[in-house]
């Protein structure tokens, strides 16, 4: 039976919202249409006064503004009139050991040789912790966190498996509590008790140009996995940038899903397409909150 370490309220309600919300994306999904509050509500089971405080709770707008933030329009909309620079993003210093997005966190990564070692004299630790996306499993090193999967999407045996194949030759041990500091600051929980959450990067050297570019995009904003191939320095790179988009392992914190097609498409995502969909409204509807 899987063990989940509660995170304090806000968080482990929003991700009991985040329950909530995944139903209703859902419905709007299967609706050509917007849906009117009443019908939203009807449909899930919830007056509408105690669905529209739901939703006005965990993003402070109305579900009707929600859903033009879901809609492909909108991310092309962010993609024209939004998307960050990512040069620009670098020169004022928001990279490395800088603010990164709208987190607190500091990063370090790990060398190519160790690398190459696949996890080899590495101890992983883990534990599952409610997320204002679902349920995480949050994995970490002495030095930080280093995996975060979300299994509303997949599952969570897939999400298990999806995460330690990437580092096969580690040792793993499930201790939630030496990760929970880190988990509780890097969803924005008050009693953290840490300035800073810590990042550990294990990939590829060239992954993990990418992932930094990434940690560059301020919450709210998008790029393109053109835009990245420039900012890395190698711009016919487009494809093997978006593998390694793809193969970011820490979701939400290195925040791969702001990076869309060149069309505002909004391209795949590892962890479910309604997750990253509803990433993006979450942050959209937050900056304008």
């Amino acid at each position: 039976m899987t063990q989940i370490t509660p995170i304090p309220t806000p968080a482990s309600d929003d991700g009991y919202h985040f329950q909530v919300m995944r139903r209703a994306i859902d419905l709007i999904d299967a609706s050509e249409d917007m849906m009117p509050l009443e019908q939203l509500a009807q449909k899930m089971g919830m007056s509408p006064a105690h669905f529209q405080r739901i939703f006005s709770r965990w993003v402070g707008v109305s579900p009707k503004r929600y859903q033009q933030y879901l809609m492909l329009g909108q991310a092309k909309e962010m993609l024209r009139g939004n998307a960050t620079t990512l040069q620009a993003a670098h020169e004022v210093g928001l990279s490395g050991t800088g603010r990164l997005h709208d987190l607190f966190l500091r990063w370090e990564s790990m060398s190519p040789g160790e690398f190459a070692r696949k996890g080899d004299g590495l101890t992983i630790y883990w534990g599952w912790f409610d997320s204002p996306f679902g349920l995480a499993l949050v994995m970490g090193t002495e030095k930080g966190i280093c995996g975060l999967a979300l299994a509303s999407e997949m599952g969570e045996d897939a999400a298990m498996q999806d995460l330690m194949s990437r580092w096969p030759n580690a040792t793993f041990v499930e201790d939630p509590m030496m990760l929970r500091p880190w988990v509780l600051t890097a969803f924005g929980a008050k009693d953290g008790g840490l300035d800073k959450a810590p990042l550990f990067l294990i990939g590829a050297p060239f992954q993990i140009k990418v992932w930094e570019a990434l940690l560059s995009i301020p919450s709210g904003e998008v790029t393109t996995y053109s835009d990245i191939a420039e900012t890395i320095g190698n711009p016919r790179a487009v494809r093997a940038v978006g593998t390694a988009v793809g193969r970011n392992p820490v979701s939400w914190l290195i925040p791969c899903h702001r990076a869309l097609r060149k069309s505002g498409a909004l391209g795949g995502y590892h962890w479910g397409l309604p997750v990253k969909r509803a990433m993006l409204a979450f942050e959209a509807a937050r900056a304008e909150a």
